[in-house]
């Protein structure tokens, strides 16, 4: 009786470490930490940011439905940034 709930936990006990790639100790758990972090910032977190923008647009457009919401964000002009050559980001003459 005794051998058989021994043998059961030490099936149980090999099938979640062969499960796991056969890693034991502190490289498993880095292993596992490394995933997580991966899986949460590859997956979870793009989700989350998606479902907050969208709550967000729903907000402003429930409090005034004609009102003009911005769908993309705006695109650097170029010229003031200074990333066409020659333009080292110069202070601009007023036009007169």
């Amino acid at each position: 009786m005794t051998s058989t709930w021994k043998r059961r936990l030490g099936n149980v006990r090999s099938f979640v470490s062969n499960s796991t790639g056969g890693l034991r100790g502190g490289s498993n758990l880095a292993s596992w930490v490394v995933a997580g972090t991966l899986a949460y910032f590859l997956w979870v977190k793009p989700s989350q940011d998606l479902k907050r923008e969208q709550q967000e647009r729903a907000a402003l457009a429930s409090a005034d439905p004609h009102a003009y919401v911005e769908k993309r964000k705006p695109i650097a002009d170029p010229q003031e940034t200074g990333l066409i050559y020659g333009n080292k980001n110069k202070a601009r003459k007023p036009d007169a």
